[in-house]
Parts: structure tokens; C-alpha cells; sequence
């Protein structure tokens, strides 16, 4: 790894419901996720582009994942502006567990949220 690779390439999150995690996530980001079997996993991806150098990663049900709040964070884009996905997660069966909080001018705003299978995420916005 170099300064002009990305630290991180690929994400999972754990879960244990495909169905319930794949429409929590789908309803709070606004997005379709496509799901596909493979290798004795079941996976659900974000969209990305991947062959541009962009981050991807998806929703993974699998004996070797399970859901947790402690470990690594990852922060998912919730530009524009956080507050609007933010706003879904509750509704969609989460909880949030830290309000849109301002970083600084330069970096803009965290909140963290606990999802459907019991994860701990966070999400950025600029604004």
C-alpha cells in the first residue's frame, strides 16, 4: 500500500438476516442492492463502481460473519448530507446512537448508528 492506493479496497458487514439487513440498507441510503450466492455466501453489494479505483463492499451472511458493535468502523457516504439518511434509520429498524456531529469545517460531520443485525456503522457527509 502506497499513497496513491486506497487504505481501504473492499468491505463486508455481517448479517444474519439477508432479507431484513439488504431492505434496512436499501430503504436508509435509497439505493437497490443486487444479491447473489457464492461461495456458501450470501451477498448483497452496494453499488460502486468498481473499475475506477472506487471502494465497494455488501451485506454478507455466511457461518464465518457474524454481526457485532465492537471492532472496526466503517463510515458509509451519506452525502449530500447525513441528515437524510440519518433521518431513515430508526424507520427502517436501526438506532441511532450518535447524532450528525461536526468533525470541523474541513472534514464535515460523523454520526454512528447501530443497523438491523446489531452492527455498528457510521456514516460522512461534507455537509
Amino acid at each position: 500500500m502506497d499513497t496513491t492506493s486506497n487504505a481501504l479496497n473492499w468491505f463486508e458487514i455481517s448479517v444474519t438476516d439477508m432479507a431484513r439487513a439488504k431492505k434496512f440498507y436499501e430503504e436508509v441510503f435509497g439505493i437497490a442492492m443486487e444479491q447473489q450466492e457464492m461461495m456458501g455466501m450470501t451477498m448483497a453489494y452496494f453499488p460502486a463502481d468498481m473499475m475506477n479505483g472506487k471502494v465497494g463492499g455488501g451485506l454478507v451472511e455466511s457461518p464465518y460473519h457474524k454481526p457485532s458493535t465492537d471492532g472496526a468502523k466503517i463510515y458509509l457516504n451519506g452525502n449530500p448530507d447525513l441528515d437524510i439518511a440519518l433521518g431513515k434509520v430508526e424507520a427502517a429498524g436501526g438506532q441511532v446512537t450518535m447524532p450528525k456531529t461536526k468533525i470541523s469545517d474541513e472534514i464535515g460531520y460523523m454520526a454512528f448508528f447501530i443497523d438491523t443485525e446489531g452492527n455498528a456503522v457510521a456514516m460522512h457527509s461534507n455537509a
